[in-house]
C-alpha cells in the first residue's frame, strides 16, 4: 500500500510539473525558424511550443480567432488592422519582433531603366499590400497615383501609367514563383528567403519602416496568459536579436 501511494505521489508530482503546450501559427521563413530558435528556452520555462506552419496570410488569423491557435506570428499592424476590420475579429498585437524588406525582383532585367513598355508587373492582391506595392511603383517613377500617401491605394487610383504596365494582382504566396514569369514581381521577404531569392537583389525596395514590424498576435482573452507572455519575452530577448542578425545577415532586421 505504501509503495502504491509513493508511486501515485510521484505521478502527481510529475504531472504538476508537466509543461503546458502553446500552439502558435507562423509562416515558414523567418517566423517559424525564429520560433524554433526560442523553443528550447521556453521548454525550460514550462512551455512546450507547438508550431503550426501556414503558407497563406488568412488562415493563421482565422484559426486564431476560432481558438484553434493560441497565437500567431507573421504579420504587421496595417495588415492586422485591415483583417480585424473586414473580418470583424478583435485580434491584438503582443510584441513586435522583426522588420522585413518588401521588394520588386526580376530575372529579365538588371535595372529599372530596362523595364520595357507594356511590362508585366505582379503585386500582392490583399488591400494593404496592393497599396504598398503601388506606392513603391509611384516612388520609383513608374506610375503616378492620385494620392501617394494613401497606403490603401488601388489600381483605380493610378492617374498616369506612361509605361503601360500590365499590373497583375496575385496571392502573396504565389509571388516568389511569379518572378520568372513576369518582368517584375513584388515579393515579401519571408517568401523570397524561402525561395532562395537574395533580398539584396531587389530593384525596388522598402526597408526598415517601423510601420511594418512583424508582431506576435493573440486574442483579448489570452493576451495576459503567462505562456503568451513568456513567448513574448523570449521573442524580444538579446538572443533572438543576435539570431536575427547572424542568421539572416541583414536580410531582415530586429524590430525591438
Amino acid at each position: 500500500m505504501k509503495k502504491t501511494l509513493a508511486v501515485l505521489a510521484a505521478v502527481l508530482s510529475l504531472s504538476a510539473h508537466a509543461n503546458e503546450t502553446l500552439v502558435v501559427g507562423a509562416t515558414p521563413v523567418p517566423h517559424a525558424e525564429i520560433l524554433e530558435f526560442v523553443k528550447p528556452a521556453l521548454a525550460k520555462e514550462g512551455v512546450d511550443l507547438d508550431i503550426k506552419v501556414f503558407t497563406d496570410f488568412i488562415q493563421p488569423n482565422l484559426q486564431l480567432s476560432e481558438k484553434n491557435l493560441d497565437a500567431n506570428y507573421y504579420q504587421y499592424r496595417p495588415f492586422l488592422d485591415d483583417f480585424n476590420k473586414t473580418r470583424h475579429t478583435n485580434l491584438v498585437p503582443v510584441v513586435g519582433v522583426h522588420i522585413e524588406p518588401f521588394g520588386a525582383y526580376s530575372t529579365k532585367i538588371k535595372k529599372l531603366s530596362e523595364l520595357p513598355e507594356g511590362a508585366s508587373v505582379a503585386i500582392p492582391n490583399d488591400p494593404v499590400n496592393t497599396g504598398r506595392a503601388l506606392v513603391l511603383l509611384h516612388e520609383a517613377g513608374l506610375i503616378k497615383l492620385k494620392d501617394p500617401s494613401n497606403s490603401l491605394s488601388t489600381q483605380h487610383d493610378i492617374v498616369e501609367n506612361p509605361h503601360k504596365l500590365k499590373i497583375r494582382e496575385l496571392e502573396g504566396a504565389l509571388l516568389a514563383r511569379a518572378v520568372s514569369q513576369v518582368d517584375l514581381a513584388f515579393v515579401f521577404a519571408n517568401y523570397a528567403l524561402e525561395a532562395g531569392i537574395d533580398t539584396n537583389s531587389a530593384l525596388i525596395v522598402e526597408k526598415g519602416k517601423d510601420l511594418y514590424i512583424e508582431f506576435l498576435v493573440a486574442r483579448p482573452d489570452n493576451i495576459n496568459d503567462p505562456r503568451i507572455q513568456k513567448l513574448a519575452k523570449a521573442l524580444n530577448s538579446p538572443d533572438v536579436r543576435q539570431f536575427i542578425l547572424t542568421r539572416y545577415k541583414g536580410q531582415i532586421a530586429p524590430g525591438f
